[in-house]
């Protein structure tokens, strides 16, 4: 007997998927974006989507499970800590005196992570508001070589800043979900 869970999938078309394409919000059978800030944006997009993919369906004690031992990442922890990023990528491009912490101490996002549904409550709304205000903080800017904030740093590279830090964790988000309750696809 074994406590991993059986692997499985949503998806019936491509077993690989994790949905299949008339399900899946990420679905785009138009052209591409056009610009290099529309494509950096849509991909963005598709990421922060992918978070949310991995994350639906599960409970709260789901969510703050730390299920690759010894690592302590959960997905209600990636979601805290995407906000967290959100913020401090606000504070890079702003001339201003830094925003504190959303979760207090270092690591504070991951550590603090447990499964309360006001706690997953809390997350998504910290997240979604700090994605709107850095978004809102960019929109401004459609010189993807401009530079702001105190350190001089590109629109270009906050972006893509953003776009692999989404990736990374999506990656991981993959691999806490199947030890989670065994759902795979990419």
């Amino acid at each position: 007997m074994t406590d991993e869970p059986e692997r499985w999938t949503q998806a019936t078309v491509y077993p690989d998927m994790w949905a299949d394409p008339d399900a899946d919000p990420r679905n785009n059978d138009g052209p591409a974006p056009d610009g290099e800030l529309a494509t950096l944006v849509d991909v963005l997009t598709n990421y922060r989507l992918t978070l949310r993919m991995k994350c639906e369906g599960l409970d709260a004690e789901q969510l703050a499970r730390r299920s690759v031992p010894p690592s302590t990442m959960s997905l209600l922890g990636l979601v805290r800590h995407l906000a967290e990023a959100e913020r401090d990528w606000r504070n890079w491009i702003s001339d201003t005196e830094p925003l504190p912490k959303l979760y207090g101490r270092r690591d504070g996002d991951f550590d603090d992570a447990v499964g309360d549904p006001a706690v997953v409550e809390a997350a998504y709304a910290d997240l979604e508001r700090e994605q709107a205000a850095t978004d809102a903080a960019l929109a401004a800017h459609t010189d993807p070589g401009l530079r702001l904030g105190k350190e001089g740093i590109a629109v270009r590279e906050l972006l893509v800043h953003r776009v692999e830090e989404y990736a990374r964790h999506c990656g991981h988000a993959d691999l806490l979900r199947e030890c989670v309750d065994g759902r795979v696809g990419q």
